[in-house]
């Protein structure tokens, strides 16, 4: 067991770090940073799937109207509506969000979806 954790130790000690250098690396932005959520609401289909997949349920989507809504004080960026969107609509940038003082959603309107039949 001893020469278990001191075989980790010196491992440890000549690989890089584990965390960033926080005073020297705080503007630097990270590949998969998951910053802020963002939508093309032009490639939206309002399938409503990212609003059931959402484990904060931060995400509202209205079908008939073509809104669709997003709560960033609930949205906890766990990225799991951006890997259930089948059509490529929700993103995450990897820049910081801005930090707000008001709890407000921020909504989008696109094109409802048609009906069979409809044109």
């Amino acid at each position: 067991m001893v020469f278990g954790m001191l075989g980790q130790i010196i491992k440890n000690f000549f690989t890089g770090y584990a965390t960033r250098l926080y005073p020297f690396e705080q503007r630097k932005l990270y590949e998969n940073l998951r910053g802020e959520l963002k939508i093309h609401i032009d490639k939206c289909t309002f399938c409503m799937v990212c609003e059931k997949r959402c484990p904060a349920d931060a995400i509202e989507v209205d079908r008939k109207e073509g809104i669709w809504t997003l709560n960033p004080s609930r949205c906890i960026l766990c990225n799991v509506c951006v890997e259930d969107c089948k059509y490529d609509a929700l993103y995450m940038d990897n820049h910081w969000r801005a930090p707000y003082t008001e709890n407000k959603s921020i909504s989008f309107k696109g094109t409802p979806p048609k009906k069979k039949g409809e044109e």
